[in-house]
């Protein structure tokens, strides 16, 4: 009976264990029809931020829908790797997807906390949160984690131990925006995985449980708490000493967080026109998660001297206008670093500050400084002060009481004293604006860029967006044009008083020179030096407008200019990006370039998937050298204006710096060879320059944003050259003077600059011009534009200044 009853227990005991087998059988069945399918894992492709660099990979900017970095496992550092193992699966490499040990000891500790509100626990492995992650949702539910473990168990089968690590660590929340270890070291610390701390990498591994509760500055003990706790696991697991471990623990967290935006000083502007290409070429999507790494053109130095200059030049033309008013206005008899926190100021001019004026005399005025922050972004309780003198101020008038008042929140500037003390200037934000460009004249590569005074202030580029008038600024391609096409540098034209017919309705235009007065016969090298508005027109009609219309298009100055003899003077609207590309044309001899802020695009594995130079070059590609020639760059790119014409403009160019319009700034760029042209509107409304030396092609304008006049010395030459020059006196600072290169053909003939002729080499009032083959000083003086009642040339005396003649195509 009792071998039967044994018997009778072995078949209840089978019994139950298949049916529970079944059970289990059957479960897994029924919560395995409609899993996710876990092979997608070997194509994952997360949200990755892309990233935008300078031209010597300084970083820029970045954008990110998720700030992630994806990091192969390779690249991740052991202690990093040996902190997450020992703060979420210590036995990760052990086991095959489900910790049962774990498993058995949750069960115990949620039973124990029945009847209460914690949540309960789980004991999943990283396999495990790797199934929730990408395939599941995060709901507390048994079916969920039933799930999840058959997920896992299929996952461990299908990848390496490695592969599902590094899917884990790329794709973990950690706080502060960050996704993944290589953001959150970013984020949190601002450094590479490679150089975290001990410390530092405990830290990050404390967080994937719940990341608000480990915050580093609202649950800072919790947060220390819970980096010792991991601490101790990685050294109960082996992974470091316990003098490592006493030494990490007596550390402070050390959280800097990582700013987001534009890292780069003084890059705003061009990294919103990057932003806006990358978008339109690659979609939102691509830019936001594609995590591209984008190579620009920007050179970080020359950048820097292009705000300063720019920004130096806006200053002193608004200061010669006088103080308007302060920023706002504050109650100083409460806690007033509280309220000056509260003013909204621009952070993109690094080196202002806002202040609040605490009392006033007649020496100047007593400043509070606005309080620093913490790394937790909160007000410190610092309330520092300074002193603004009366002299730092006179701009703005004699008596300072008068200027500001108590109260009163102003930008103002440190500015160092002989005595090694600190004072401070006022400042404001200038109403005028204007755009600048520095260009590569062979490549199109921009190398520096500025759209307006503070991107904080306004996004609006005046680079690449503030559509205006370039004024006597286009002059060179209307001369360009007629120099290709049969004038020469000492060609003659009548500066005489005009009269054209518009047609119907638009009645008589008569053109005038900017002083209102005019100079007889002139060559086309003074033309262009003096910018003679009535000689332009003259020869724009000799020409014929369709002409120059092409020109203006072959130059990319406009896609389709109106053939009216107003738009010779410029009249017509376009950009400071455009202007600049045109006159690098120019300087490279006459080559069509595209100007671009990006070199090279890259996909988040590494491949190019877009390139700028476009040029070909075979044999660059070779592993050795066999004695064969130096590769060649074959250049494909159009011959818009013929490299002897190119010279020719740009010789007369150099003479507009020299003893032209632009003569102003010849003293401070007299160690260099320099080309350009100023450019003014009706009622000085704007004010251009454009030039270029070798190597560098830059163009500047200036003007309201609502187009207003600027006042009478608001000239090109008087505003937007001496920031030309500012610039590149930086920008070519110990560099060797570099003429610009004469084309093989051309014949240097000296020649009077007055008339034209040939004279001896020495002569007083004589200059060297460059002639085509073929072309040669006159024998006889002419002058284009000066005809009898037939429409024939005539000749004139040279020394006559003064000619007029009556009849169809003469003068009025």
């Amino acid at each position: 009976m009792f071998t039967k009853f044994l018997g009778y227990l072995f078949g209840i005991g089978v019994l139950g264990f298949l049916l529970a087998a079944g059970g289990v059988a059957y479960g897994i069945h029924y919560y395995s029809q409609d899993l996710p399918d876990y092979t997608v894992l070997s194509d994952y492709e997360p949200p990755v931020m892309t990233r935008v660099h300078a031209s010597d990979g300084a970083l820029i900017a970045e954008y990110a829908s998720e700030r992630r970095l994806f990091l192969p496992i390779q690249s991740m550092p052991d202690v990093l790797k040996a902190a997450f193992l020992s703060a979420e699966d210590k036995n990760f490499y052990q086991h095959g997807g489900l910790d049962f040990t774990g498993i058995a000891r949750a069960i115990v500790v949620n039973i124990e906390n029945l009847g209460s509100d914690r949540r309960p626990v789980g004991a999943s492995t990283i396999t495990q949160q790797v199934a929730k992650n990408f395939l599941l949702t995060s709901d507390v539910a048994i079916e969920r984690k039933i799930r999840e473990a058959i997920l896992a168990l299929r996952i461990e089968r299908t990848f390496s131990k490695d592969e599902i690590l590094e899917l884990y660590l790329n794709e973990i929340y950690l706080g502060l925006g960050a996704y993944g270890i290589a953001a959150a070291s970013l984020v949190y610390f601002d450094k590479s995985v490679h150089e975290l701390t001990l410390a530092e990498a405990a830290y990050l591994a404390a967080l994937p449980k719940a990341p608000n509760n480990y915050h580093p500055f609202r649950q800072t003990e919790r947060a220390l708490e819970r980096r010792d706790w991991v601490l101790d696991r990685m050294y109960e697991n082996g992974y470091i000493t316990d003098e490592q471990r006493t030494a990490a623990q007596a550390e402070p967290l050390n959280v800097i967080p990582r700013d987001t935006g534009t890292f780069l000083e003084a890059s705003d502007y061009f990294a919103e026109e990057v932003r806006r290409e990358i978008a339109e070429r690659y979609g939102n999507d691509g830019l936001y998660e594609g995590g591209l790494s984008v190579r620009t053109t920007l050179d970080p130095v020359l950048q820097s001297h292009a705000r300063r200059a720019m920004r130096r030049g806006l200053e002193e033309f608004d200061r010669a206008r006088g103080w308007r008013e302060p920023v706002a206005s504050i109650d100083i008899t409460q806690d007033w670093g509280i309220a000056l926190s509260e003013v909204e100021g621009l952070s993109d001019i690094e080196e202002w500050t806002l202040a609040v004026v605490l009392a006033v005399g007649e020496d100047g005025a007593q400043l509070g400084l606005m309080p620093p922050r913490l790394a937790s972004r909160a007000l410190s309780d610092e309330r520092p002060t300074g002193f603004m003198p009366a002299s730092a101020m006179s701009w703005a008038g004699s008596n300072p009481s008068d200027i500001v008042s108590a109260g009163d929140v102003v930008y103002v500037r440190p500015e160092p004293t002989e005595s090694g003390e600190t004072n401070y200037s006022l400042r404001q934000v200038p109403e005028v604006s204007g755009g600048m460009v520095a260009m590569d004249p062979y490549t199109g590569r921009v190398l520096a860029m500025v759209g307006g005074f503070s991107f904080d202030d306004s996004q609006f580029n005046r680079a690449t967006q503030a559509w205006r008038q370039p004024g006597s600024s286009f002059k060179p391609f209307v001369y360009a044009a007629a120099l290709d096409n049969g004038y020469t540098p000492s060609s003659v034209v009548m500066d005489a008083p005009i009269e054209i017919d518009q047609g119907p309705g638009l009645g008589i235009w008569r053109p005038d020179n900017y002083s209102n007065e005019f100079y007889g016969p002139q060559t086309l090298r003074v033309g262009i030096e003096r910018s003679r508005n009535v000689m332009t027109v003259r020869l724009a009609r000799d020409m014929g407008m369709p002409l120059v219309s092409e020109y203006a298009r072959r130059f990319g100055v406009y896609d389709d200019l109106d053939p009216l003899l107003a738009m010779s003077l410029g009249s017509g609207e376009t950009t400071v990006m455009r202007m600049t590309g045109a006159y690098a044309v120019i300087a490279n001899g006459g080559r069509a370039i595209q100007p671009t802020l990006i070199d090279r695009v890259q996909d988040r594995y590494g491949n190019t998937i877009f390139r700028h130079d476009e040029r070909l070059c075979e044999g660059c590609r070779v592993e050795a050298w066999q004695g064969q020639d130096e590769p060649n760059l074959i250049d494909e790119r159009d011959q818009v204006l013929d490299p002897m014409t190119a010279y020719q403009v740009t010789s007369m160019l150099e003479g507009v710096v020299r003893r032209g319009t632009a003569a102003g700034i010849s003293g401070e760029l007299s160690n260099w060879a320099v080309a350009g042209k100023t450019g003014t509107t009706n009622d000085n409304r704007d004010a251009w320059f454009v030039g270029y030396s070798h190597d560098i092609a830059v163009g500047v304008y200036i003007g309201y944003d609502n187009p207003r006049d600027m006042g009478r010395s608001a000239t090109g030459g008087g505003l937007a050259a001496p920031i030309f020059a500012d610039f590149m006196q930086a920008a070519l600072e110990g560099q060797p003077r570099t003429e610009f290169q004469v084309p093989r053909g051309i014949s240097l003939i000296p020649i009077d600059r007055r008339t034209g002729l040939q004279v001896a080499a020495g002569t007083d009032g004589s200059i060297l011009e460059a002639f085509r083959p073929g072309t040669s000083p006159p024998s006889s003086y002419s002058i284009i534009g000066f005809t009898d009642d037939m429409g024939r040339e005539l000749t004139v005396d040279p020394q006559a200044d003064r000619a007029v003649v009556s009849g169809t195509g003469g003068l009025y």
